[in-house]
């Protein structure tokens, strides 16, 4: 008599999931051991990551860097599959080289001894609160009489003086730091070079926010009131440089899939139930002595299983513990559902926009002098604001080529501004756009030599021919862009992301027990150490994946 295959069904077809896949599949033995399924509910594989073109670039959608190229397993398959170089041009294929150029609102373009000490400053607040060692060499700002020695002696009484209570937030540390430095540099508020619209506080202020808000992209806390402090220095990343793949990121998914058989991976398969037994269960719902796992799916079929592993982002899960979900059955347990409540999941867009035809062909020397555009707003509060500027593009930090004289431009959207662009028309964002570039540009050198050419009969305005954006926070499969650690969570929450259902704990299970392993769990926020990322995704499926194998190496099947 032939033994039962275990059936491992794979929820999601992203980084996490097709790296399980990829793993249960290739390794020894396991094709006389598992069956093996992964069910998609879009009609893609990649997830997160969905390498698309725009302008005759490719472009990512979605994940778009390898953060780190020192032991990232991202960045070693991307060598093996020789996807770092490409004949088609592609998203920072130049590693936004151009220096770039910063602007206050009105026009007023800053000079880097005026800019480069609020970065800094910035900067090493961040390596403070990430546990990097300040950088000995930092030369001394502001007339000579501040050092970044004393910054983390003032960071270190900033959190002393919270009162060790895990309640500080990242954006909280960063307000006290801008405040200790105003106090250890004795700032004057002078006007800068005649200005009535700045003063040399409110642009040291301002440019502060402007690195505020490309923090908020990189963590996709909306508000970085909400980032937890503490668990920022656990939070790593792989040494050396920030990269793009030539050919795409899907190309890492793509290759990974490569390895399994036409049919293994069920793209339009959206799981709408999952019915499983846990300890101590009294429901009357699905019980069954072949397998232990019931899906349900939105076409009306249905499929046993022996594990699960769920791969789903982190807000899905959120939408599932909602009252009225009821995508588990019986619900989570109350330490997995408190870990997806507590910890962070926010909305990152990004906005392509490809320079209008009011612009000469496109040649090298035309869209070369468009600049990498560093934004310096005004409060959105003040009186001095550009009123036609809206409300949406008053957190977006930049707007740069998306390589060098490339005439595709791109912008970063995060939070309420995020979700605000997801509903916007396309003619809206131009306009918006537009009338928040021209007022940055019309009064200086950029403006005339890029966007008018030989002259435009319709005045000083940018013109953009088409956009494109994604929309992560609406699109139902995802409900949003990557996990942070928000304030009241921490990395302990990241842990019990990660924690099976039930566990495997072989000495304690009785004849009684319900089978262990039924639900796993997978995917970007659930690796303590590298959440938010693809190799975190990566990790996370190799880990489960993982967990599968020994434990039948270990019940000796």
């Amino acid at each position: 008599m032939v033994a039962k295959k275990s059936r491992v069904v794979i929820i999601g077809a992203g980084m996490a999931g097709v790296t399980a896949a990829n793993k249960l599949y290739t390794a020894a033995g396991p094709r006389d051991l598992f069956e093996l399924v992964v069910v998609e509910g879009g009609e893609r594989i990649g997830g997160r990551i969905n390498t698309s073109e725009f302008g005759g670039v490719r472009i990512e959608m979605g994940a778009t860097w390898i953060h780190g190229i020192g032991g990232s397993p991202v960045h070693k398959i991307a060598q093996e599959i020789n996807a770092l170089e490409s004949e088609q041009p592609w998203e920072c294929m130049d590693r936004s080289s151009d220096e770039p150029t910063t602007v206050a609102e009105g026009g007023l373009e800053l000079e880097p001894d005026v800019v480069d000490p609020v970065s800094s400053l910035f900067k090493n607040l961040m390596d403070y609160a990430q546990g990097k060692v300040f950088d000995e060499s930092s030369e001394r700002v502001c007339n000579g009489d501040f050092e970044y020695s004393k910054l983390g002696d003032e960071a270190s009484r900033i959190c002393a003086s919270n009162g060790g209570v895990g309640k500080l937030s990242v954006g909280s540390f960063l307000r006290r730091g801008l405040d200790a430095y105003w106090v250890l540099t004795k700032n004057r508020d002078e006007q800068v070079n005649g200005n009535g619209n700045w003063s040399r506080k409110l642009l040291q202020e301002a440019i502060f926010a402007m690195h505020e808000n490309t923090q908020r992209t990189y963590t996709s806390a909306g508000d970085l009131l909400t980032l937890d402090y503490n668990a920022e220095s656990e939070y790593r990343m792989f040494p050396g440089e920030e990269i793009t793949i030539a050919k795409g990121y899907l190309s890492i998914v793509q290759s990974l899939a490569s390895v399994l058989p036409p049919g293994l991976i069920q793209l339009g398969k959206k799981v709408t139930e999952i019915q499983w037994q846990p300890e101590n269960h009294t429901h009357s719902g699905y019980e069954s002595e072949t397998r232990p796992v019931k899906l349900h799916f939105s076409d009306g079929s249905v499929l046993l299983a022996d594990h699960v592993i769920v791969t789903v982002s982190l807000g899905v899960l959120k939408a599932s513990i909602r009252q009225d979900s009821g995508m588990f059955n019986p619900p989570l347990p109350r330490f997995k559902t408190e870990a997806i409540s507590r910890l962070g999941f926010g909305v990152v867009n990004k906005l392509f926009l490809q320079l209008g035809s009011n612009h000469p062909p496109l040649k090298s020397q035309d869209f070369s002098k468009f600049p990498f555009l560093q934004m310096v707003f005004h409060r959105a509060e003040s009186e001095l604001r550009n009123k036609k500027i809206p409300w949406w593009m008053r957190k977006t930090a930049s707007l740069c080529p998306l390589y060098h004289k490339s005439n595709v431009l791109l912008a970063w959207f995060a939070g309420k501004e995020a979700l605000a662009l997801e509903a916007l028309s396309g003619e809206e964002i131009i306009n918006g756009v537009s009338q928040t570039v021209s007022s940055f540009l019309s009064h200086t050198s950029h403006f005339h030599e890029s966007c008018n050419g030989n002259g435009n009969p319709e005045g000083n305005s940018v013109k953009f021919s088409k956009v494109l954006k994604s929309q992560w926070g609406s699109d139902p499969l995802f409900l949003g862009s990557y996990s942070y650690v928000a304030v009241g969570s921490s990395g302990e929450d990241l842990d019990s992301m990660a924690e099976p259902l039930p566990s495997d704990d072989s000495g304690s299970a009785t004849s009684s027990s319900p089978p262990p392993l039924q639900i796993l769990f997978a995917g970007e926020a659930t690796h303590r150490t590298h959440y938010s990322t693809t190799h975190g995704a990566y990790l996370s499926g190799l880990r489960e994946a993982n967990r599968l194998l020994q434990h039948y190496q270990h019940v000796g099947v």
